[in-house]
């Protein structure tokens, strides 16, 4: 085996000891470590006064001295028969973690509040001085974690992990673990009090305690700098560590073996050369093993390699041309009367629909999904499109708003950075054009250049019409010289006229970079049939799909789209009865997985676009 000796080259900024708090975040890569796993039945407490957290002074329980054992939290018992205590876990109801409330309980359809979750488990044997971390994958929207009857910590944020140290916290036996979840919109939250999506409540991804040795990998990051010279560069991060311990990374596929050893912050930097590495692209996913070791730690894990780069109006895979062939998703499964996807089973049907449409490309919307889709993605070979939740009407003068996040961002990034499927990072969804917006969302993009500079960086924005000409639409905001992508969504034919507007609408987009449509769509219920001038039947939603791509396929520098959306699903805003009923029937397929006619005319439209490539890379090669 070739073997490549490098050493450490820098410190990478912006790394720090790991935090004691979910509220000091950094990254730590789990999802291939062995864990005890805590999901399963956990008892709760359904809590809209938050009686179990506050005293009737309103005042929060865990920020006493001493708390009573009223608090929840403290999961007590009364110890004589004069002791009142007004709860009993083991005597109240359960629910599956993960999961969400809403959709396990008729009477939570609705609840937006708190609700105690409680799970009793052993500790793992451990040895020496090895270490226990409580991992979540998430939980809607802040959580307030206890162990014991003490604070862990908590955590802001439905859509991404966090975690506590626990080392010398557990008990050999019937450990309590208590978890207050809390989703109520709010006004300065991320996002804010307006969507347009069900407001799961629960902790959605799965629990999982892990052990480690004293010193481990915690992170690490690999990626492709050159396409054309396979060029890598990457860190590794050990937890534990000072200067000068040594670590091991390999990817025994290339015979890459390099060594290196960890600065100050315990940060290890390495460069080497993937000679005759096979990139990963949609056509031909290749993975390969990489290891990372220090001391009797291993870290296991698969990679893509690949490049992803705007040129001019062109968008490049790999140094070639790409169209994305996309489409919009929601984390939303509600196949058997279900809500947000909870296995690598629902993950993978979601990705097979796609790839049933011809797609090679798909919307995380508009938040970060479940690490079991983006890992999926790098497997089957579809590219990615990963948002945070700044969504429509987020509080742009509040520092606090700002700060959550940058927090979201950090922690979307810092879980999925090693994912070669996501091709983008996405900062905000129909915003509004304001200066103080605009401030905001571009210390978001040069903190996500700071964190990766390996993605490309969008959002989506709105068009606006020529006051003189109300067919010539026209996207124009500030935001989008900062974008590395022009993406936009859409509505003409549904918010906007009827679909034969868009034979007579052109186009103004003063930027020479890539053109990406975000969204467009219409509402169909799926069997409704009638003429293709009826809204919400199948026959108008297909014909608006069939005009706007012909209008599309005009405008100059487009490279691809992700309509809205795969499938129907659920939102309160959506009330029309008898054909929305609380669902967003902008699907592709019903909420049961059923095709409407919309289905085939894209997916048709996406096989000329495969074999349009196709065409040309045979051309290219013939010369």
């Amino acid at each position: 085996m070739k073997t490549i000796i490098m050493t450490a080259l820098s410190t990478l900024l912006g790394l720090t000891s790991l935090a004691a708090s979910a509220t000091e975040f950094q990254p730590f890569q789990t999802y291939t470590r062995p864990a005890l796993p805590l999901n399963g039945e956990w008892k709760i407490i359904v809590d809209p006064y938050e009686n179990g957290y506050y005293n009737y002074r309103y005042e929060p329980f865990d920020q006493m001295d001493n708390p009573p054992r009223s608090a929840y939290f403290r999961d007590a018992k009364p110890r004589h028969s004069g002791e009142l205590i007004e709860y009993d876990f083991d005597a109240s109801e359960s629910l599956t973690v993960p999961g969400d409330w809403n959709t396990q309980k008729e009477k939570l359809y609705y609840y937006e509040g708190s609700i105690w979750y409680r799970k009793l488990f052993n500790a793992p044997a451990t040895e020496g001085k090895q270490r226990t971390f409580l991992h979540f994958g998430a939980a809607n929207y802040r959580a307030d974690v206890y162990l014991n009857g003490e604070k862990l910590g908590h955590h802001v944020g439905g859509f991404t992990p966090f975690y506590f140290e626990t080392t010398g916290k557990l008990k050999p036996q019937g450990n309590s673990l208590v978890v207050k979840v809390d989703n109520k919109r709010q006004r300065d939250g991320v996002p804010t009090l307006n969507t347009d999506w069900w407001n799961y409540g629960g902790i959605t991804r799965s629990v999982r305690l892990l052990v480690t040795p004293e010193v481990f990998v915690r992170d690490y990051k690999i990626q492709l700098n050159d396409h054309k010279t396979g060029e890598l560069s990457g860190y590794a991060v050990v937890d534990g560590a000072g200067a000068g311990r040594e670590v091991r990374l390999t990817l025994p596929q290339l015979n890459i073996d390099v060594r290196a050893t960890t600065n100050a912050e315990g940060v290890a930097t390495f460069s080497a050369r993937a000679v005759g590495a096979q990139l990963w692209s949609p056509d031909s996913p290749r993975m390969y093993q990489v290891i990372v070791r220090t001391g009797n730690d291993r870290l296991d894990d698969e990679v893509g390699l690949r490049t992803i780069e705007a040129e001019g109006k062109q968008l490049l895979l790999n140094g070639k041309p790409i169209f994305l062939r996309g489409i919009s998703l929601h984390e939303e499964y509600a196949v058997d009367g279900g809500g947000r996807v909870t296995s690598v089973e629902e993950a993978r049907k979601q990705l097979q629909w796609a790839r049933d449409l011809n797609a090679n490309f798909v919307r995380l919307a508009h938040y970060p999904h479940n690490e079991h889709i983006v890992r999926l993605a790098d497997q089957l070979g579809v590219m990615l499109w990963s948002e945070i939740p700044v969504y429509w009407t987020i509080n742009w003068d509040s520092e606090e708003t700002y700060q959550n996040a940058q927090a979201q961002l950090e922690e979307m990034i810092g879980r999925d950075k090693n994912r070669a499927s996501i091709i983008i990072w996405s900062l905000a969804n129909e915003t509004p054009v304001s200066e103080a917006r605009n401030r905001f969302l571009t210390r978001l993009a040069d903190r996500a250049r700071s964190l990766d500079s390996s993605r490309l960086i969008s959002a989506a924005m709105e068009k606006h019409y020529d006051p003189e000409n109300p067919e010539r639409a026209i996207v124009e905001d500030p935001l989008a010289e900062l974008m590395d992508i022009v993406s936009f969504n859409q509505y003409i034919g549904w918010y906007d006229g009827l679909h034969e507007k868009a034979e007579r609408v052109t186009w103004h987009i003063p930027y020479d970079k890539p053109v990406f449509i975000s969204e467009f769509g219409a509402g169909a219920k799926q069997g409704l049939q009638g003429d293709s001038n009826t809204l919400w039947t199948e026959a108008y939603q297909a014909e608006l799909y069939r005009k706007t791509l012909a209008m599309l396929d005009k405008i100059d520098g487009f490279v691809g789209t992700s309509p809205w959306i795969l499938a129907d699903f659920r939102s309160p805003r959506r009330t029309l009865p008898g054909v929305q009923d609380d669902f967003n029937r902008k699907g592709l397929l019903s909420e049961t997985g059923v095709r409407k006619e919309a289905f085939g005319v894209l997916r048709e439209y996406y096989r000329q676009r495969a074999l349009e490539r196709v065409t040309v890379e045979k051309a290219e090669q013939s010369e």
